[in-house]
């Protein structure tokens, strides 16, 4: 069964739910997704939100509207400039040979590729006139040569207690050392010029953008006031997720800033966070050298949502035994007429594709092959 056919049986769906919140669409549904900083290859953890994204797409269009995903590319950043100062290249540069492993993982993981890839370095003028924007709404302040948001509407939100939120403010970038600051949580919009850092001009001096301004300005500037789903891992929830609305908020007047998000739950080794910096790395290219990329799609996508998990190698045996079982259901005859809107509505409810996979299974026939082609399986 092709998505198109498969489509026809969703149509009459007309609305996702994500996280408790109805998302009624029309013909388009714009989903702005956290893309990557360009500074190394990438893991497991990077690879599984995007397959998330690629997947509410799949559904999407299959309820009868057409994505439009914006990912951008943060390559002006601290941690990226610092990688490519290692490797003696500059950040430009670095960034995009990064950007070339990333696209390669993605094409062999069966993620399609989006309508809008935004790079932070073209948005300086953008990010430019956001931080003007939330001065004069006194949403900002001016401080030695940078722009400093106001915390409280991104921590409000959170529903964080100040002491979570000082320390995810240090682990993530935020500066909350920062005595130039009102308040430890404010985060630069604008970041004045520093010793191994690009910069560029602006109404306050030299300097460049900051993280979650980028976002917002990138967001802003491709889709307007809003957006019907934003996507990332987990763990931006905050500060990432939190100062990116409560920007954009504060800039347009515009309220919710996204309709519903979409976030996926983070990927661990034994219990601690996939990330370079532990040392626990599963890399998505040695997993589709070993593995089908299917396989790999499945492991990732066959549990709730938002649900933090561990890698292990027994996950990926457990799929190709889930994929092999979908495929044989696929050539059988189908048991029940309804499974395939029952399918529909499960994957329009918070992509629970866990149930929507163990009904294709016992149904077969176009009830399997609609979930191949929903979730990307071929």
């Amino acid at each position: 069964m092709t998505a198109m056919q498969a489509g026809a049986e969703f149509a009459e769906l007309s609305a996702l739910k994500l996280g408790g919140r109805r998302v009624a669409l029309l013909d388009r549904a714009r989903i702005y997704a956290c893309g990557i900083t360009p500074y190394d290859v990438t893991h497991l953890g990077h690879a599984a939100a995007f397959v998330w994204v690629d997947t509410l797409a799949r559904v999407i269009r299959l309820l009868g509207a057409e994505p439009e995903i914006c990912r951008n590319v943060t390559d002006v950043d601290d941690v990226l400039d610092d990688a490519a100062g290692r490797a003696g290249e500059p950040y430009d540069a670095f960034a995009a040979v990064q950007q070339y492993y990333f696209d390669r993982d993605m094409d062999a993981l069966n993620v399609h590729a989006v309508a809008h890839e935004p790079r932070a370095h073209r948005y300086v003028g953008q990010v430019i006139r956001l931080a003007t924007g939330l001065l004069g709404e006194g949403a900002a302040y001016l401080r030695h040569g940078s722009v400093y948001f106001r915390a409280e509407p991104a921590v409000a939100r959170s529903g964080l207690d100040r002491a979570t939120a000082l320390r995810l403010s240090a682990e993530y970038g935020g500066r909350p050392d920062d005595a130039a600051k009102d308040d430890p949580l404010d985060v630069a919009v604008w970041q004045a010029a520093e010793l191994g850092h690009p910069a560029w001009d602006s109404p306050w001096g030299p300097g460049r953008p900051g993280w979650h301004a980028e976002c917002a300005a990138m967001a802003l500037s491709v889709f307007g006031c809003g957006v019907d789903v934003h996507a990332g891992g987990a763990d931006l929830r905050f500060p990432h997720h939190a100062y990116h609305a409560a920007m954009a908020e504060a800039f347009t007047g515009v309220r919710p800033y996204a309709r519903a998000w979409l976030h996926a739950g983070t990927v661990r080794v034994g219990g601690a966070k996939m990330a370079k910096s532990a040392g626990n790395l599963v890399l998505v290219r040695d997993l589709v050298d070993a593995r089908s990329a299917a396989a790999v799609r499945l492991m990732i996508l066959d549990r709730p949502l938002g649900q933090d998990w561990d890698y292990a190698p027994a996950l990926l045996d457990r799929a190709e035994e889930r994929l092999e079982a979908l495929f044989r259901a696929a050539g059988r005859a189908q048991a029940s007429p309804a499974a395939v809107p029952e399918i529909g509505q499960l994957l329009a409810t918070d992509l629970n594709v866990t149930a929507a996979v163990d009904v294709a299974i016992e149904a077969g026939g176009a009830a399997a092959r609609s979930v191949t082609a929903a979730l990307g399986l071929t």
